[in-house]
């Protein structure tokens, strides 16, 4: 999501200066810049945020990192009498408001990169191998990006190195930066145990890090081919695969949706809630008007062979917050030539729906990731 012609400016005494602008949220380069630096409180670098003023980082890039944390906590401070929503959906709403506008006010701290992706600030670590992974090799070019977003970096980078446990696929799957982690593993198992149609070839639609395309090849499915659209995600497919010793039965293939072809099996996660991205990583998360949803389900009898299944893996949370109606994906399943044929269902483990204090935490609670077995109508 970073645009390569996009600068930041910024006064330094008589001097503008200005440097290419990275930000994987999307967002514009801020207008107005000033320099902080070891000095500045941070009630005055919260104020200067909130107003949307970027703070350009001048001093030890240790306590910039103390002073994004006392921004922190100056942001989640609960308000004493919050206004309690009128429903699920509205909850939602707010919730989704007050993170952008958490993570845009974060965002308003900033640190150089020199054009090898170095950082020239006193105890800098050594960020180049992470912002590589992120931003492809330097193109001499010094740049700017937030604080947050870099240390979101080094997350994804160390996350890369050490693999998530798999516990269905006994091995460890590799995500790269800007490919959704899955960390969740309910619809990892529903797929682990849903009876095989035919082990002769599938397909996983939109395959991410590969994680289900190699769980099925492990199920002794001869032949499967994962399609995405994202680079990164096909990059990171690829290597996981390759990791795997699974490149003999697996292909990865860019392609909208589905590949050329049919198959007995044609398996697809898409992202749960209808709802535009305001992140590369919400991407995995939030699905525009349904699009990848409908669009699977629209394709999916003519992709599929005589006696064939599609998979489709999909979490309810949408319809406990009022964003999607049970009604309607039974529609357009059935506006789709198909028929369910059996639903298998798994409760959510992860910690957050466990947690009452969450603001959707009703929803979380409730919520149950199914895996639909459709087949084309008779």
């Amino acid at each position: 999501m970073n645009d390569p012609q996009a600068t930041l400016n910024w006064q330094d005494g008589d001097s503008t200066h200005s440097a290419r602008w990275r930000s994987e949220s999307g967002w514009p380069a801020p207008k107005r810049v000033v320099l902080a630096d070891d000095t500045t409180p941070a009630d005055t670098a919260y104020r200067l945020a909130c107003e949307g003023t970027a703070l350009l980082w001048r001093g030890d890039f240790q306590n910039a990192r103390q002073l994004l944390q006392a921004l922190m906590r100056r942001i989640d401070r609960k308000p004493s009498k919050p206004r309690k929503p009128a429903s699920l959906t509205e909850a939602f709403h707010l919730h989704r408001q007050a993170q952008a506008q958490r993570a845009r006010t974060l965002a308003m701290l900033l640190i150089p990169l020199d054009a090898d992706y170095g950082i020239s600030l006193r105890r800098a670590p050594d960020l180049r191998e992470a912002c590589r992974e992120a931003y492809g090799e330097p193109d001499d070019q010094a740049s700017v990006a937030s604080l947050r977003e870099l240390l979101g970096l080094v997350g994804a980078h160390e996350w890369r190195k050490k693999g998530v446990e798999i516990p269905a696929l006994e091995e460890r799957i590799h995500p790269h930066y800007g490919v959704f982690s899955p960390v969740r593993g309910e619809y990892v198992d529903l797929v682990a145990k849903a009876p095989l149609p035919a082990k002769t070839r599938a397909f996983d639609i939109g395959t991410g890090t590969g994680v289900l395309a190699a769980l099925l090849a492990k199920r002794g499915v001869a032949r499967v081919t994962g399609t995405d659209q994202d680079p990164r995600a096909l990059a990171c497919a690829r290597d996981n695969i390759q990791r795997l010793g699974l490149s003999r039965q697996v292909e990865v293939v860019d392609a909208d949706l589905f590949p050329a072809g049919r198959a007995p099996l044609v398996v697809c996660n898409p992202p749960w809630l209808p709802g535009k991205p305001s992140s590369t990583l919400e991407h995995a998360v939030y699905d525009p008007d349904s699009r990848m949803l409908r669009g699977f389900l629209a394709g999916l009898a003519e992709h599929l062979e005589p006696n064939g299944e599609g998979w489709l893996i999909l979490s309810d949370f949408a319809e406990h917050l009022g964003l999607r109606s049970r009604e309607a994906l039974l529609g357009w399943i059935a506006d789709a030539g198909l028929t369910v044929r059996d639903r298998l269902d798994i409760r959510p483990r992860h910690g957050k729906a466990r947690d009452a204090d969450d603001p959707l935490h009703a929803a979380r609670s409730a919520e149950v990731t199914s895996l639909w077995r459709l087949v084309a109508r008779t």
